[in-house]
């Protein structure tokens, strides 16, 4: 096989043994997989997937290749990627991969036109990547596409952006919208995995400090609780008035980022947007002061402008930490160059919650190539009763077992006329 680019090959063994071992924290994943690869629902669909490549998508790609998907993936991110899980791919699983951990942004576009080259039936983006790269430069490809799924909230947001312009041009599933992924993954996932990327990276004690959570949406809400699980001080940032209520009320202090900047230890942006921490806010910065973005794309620090504020190029004094000398004699420090820092550093989400995330991408991918003729062109949430059934399987897997209505309460909760 020649249509890949990887860092090296000789890791593939390696890469094996990790995608095994997020296996077994995947039961739903593996129990659509042993369906998949009986009822091949992709026979003869070329499949394009943009996703970060670590073990957890490797098992994912797996599922897709034995539905019968002509599969080729890509990573979403220049630092997300795992060469062990790549290699892997490409040398066991003999699945067409383009990714490197640190490419520049010349070979992760490269890769994006590899992915694309591919001709896909269907997309799979986290980040919509892929969506709007075909929609902006290679508009030929939009005859063969049928549909998309998207991973991420700042996905959504793009392709919600591009419906609300009449400019998407095929039906998208916003995988995000699914309870069973947003509920878990963007809270519980990313909430843990963010402060292991920034533990790994610094080695720094949380108890104690000042920890400024700018955003408190599912994935804000997670770092912010499970920092303060870890001793820390935390404050949130928020300009939507309803959600910095619920902050206060769930017992954190909120205040304006320019006034959290002056008195924060450590900084992670969680928004989706640009520029959260901006000159400004780097001008009251505490010296030694660690900033780190966990959203997906690295524009919600403005790094250019931190650099124009220091005196010579940042030093790398840990991996993943740029250490940025100010004009007046401060030092601050960049975790994972304002990139994704759970998966920079670290090894992003957990199998378990990333088992619910991908079983919504494997079973939104088979709900889209079974009903495509039938949508529109527009962005779509997963369909309630694919939510249900993901819950209802990952429950059966954690032997945990509920409660079922009783005739007499469907009947009373269909019912008008009993009352008190």
């Amino acid at each position: 096989m020649s249509n890949y680019d990887i860092k090296d090959s000789t890791q593939a063994e390696g890469g094996r043994r990790r995608i095994d071992w997020a296996e077994r924290e995947m039961p739903v994943l593996r129990m659509i997989r042993e369906r998949f690869k009986k009822e091949k629902p992709f026979k003869g669909v070329r499949m394009s997937a943009c996703l970060h490549v670590t073990a957890e998508t490797g098992n994912l790609a797996r599922t897709l290749q034995e539905g019968g998907a002509d599969l080729m993936l890509t990573a979403s991110n220049p630092l997300s990627t795992q060469d062990d899980v790549a290699a892997a791919l490409v040398n066991i699983y003999e699945i067409p991969t383009y990714a490197i951990k640190g490419e520049d942004n010349v070979t992760y576009y490269k890769h994006i036109t590899a992915a694309l080259d591919h001709k896909p039936h269907l997309t799979m983006d986290d980040g919509a990547d892929l969506v709007s790269t075909i929609h902006k430069d290679r508009r030929e490809l939009l005859t063969g596409i049928i549909g998309g799924t998207e991973e991420t909230t700042t996905g959504v947001i793009r392709l919600r952006a591009m419906a609300a312009d009449k400019m998407l041009e095929f039906p998208v599933i916003a995988v995000n919208d699914a309870m069973t992924k947003h509920f878990f993954d963007n809270r519980y996932g990313t909430g843990q995995s963010t402060v292991d990327g920034i533990i790994r990276a610094t080695n720094v004690l949380l108890a104690g400090k000042n920890f400024v959570v700018a955003g408190y949406g599912w994935c804000g809400r997670g770092l912010a609780s499970r920092a303060r699980g870890m001793g820390a001080l935390v404050i949130v940032t928020e300009v939507d008035p309803l959600k910095a209520l619920e902050a206060v009320m769930d017992g954190f202090q909120v205040m304006p980022m320019m006034d959290a900047a002056k008195i924060a230890d450590i900084l992670c942006t969680v928004t989706g947007d640009i520029n959260v921490i901006d000159e400004h806010h780097f001008k009251v910065m505490k010296d030694g002061a660690i900033v780190a973005n966990s959203g997906h794309f690295n524009v919600e620090i403005n790094i250019p402008s931190l650099a124009k504020m220091s005196t010579g190029e940042p030093k790398l004094v840990r991996p993943f930490v740029e250490q940025y000398d100010t004009r007046d004699g401060r030092k601050i420090n960049i975790l994972g160059e304002g990139r994704l820092i759970n998966l920079a550093s670290a090894e992003g989400h957990p199998a378990s919650v990333m088992d619910m995330s991908f079983a919504n991408q494997a079973l939104a991918a088979e709900f889209m190539v079974k009903n495509a003729k039938t949508l529109e062109k527009r962005v779509y949430s997963v369909p309630a009763e694919i939510d249900a059934e993901i819950a209802r399987i990952k429950l059966s897997a954690m032997g945990i077992h509920i409660d079922t209505l009783t005739e007499e309460q469907v009947k009373y909760l269909n019912s008008w006329e009993e009352g008190t």
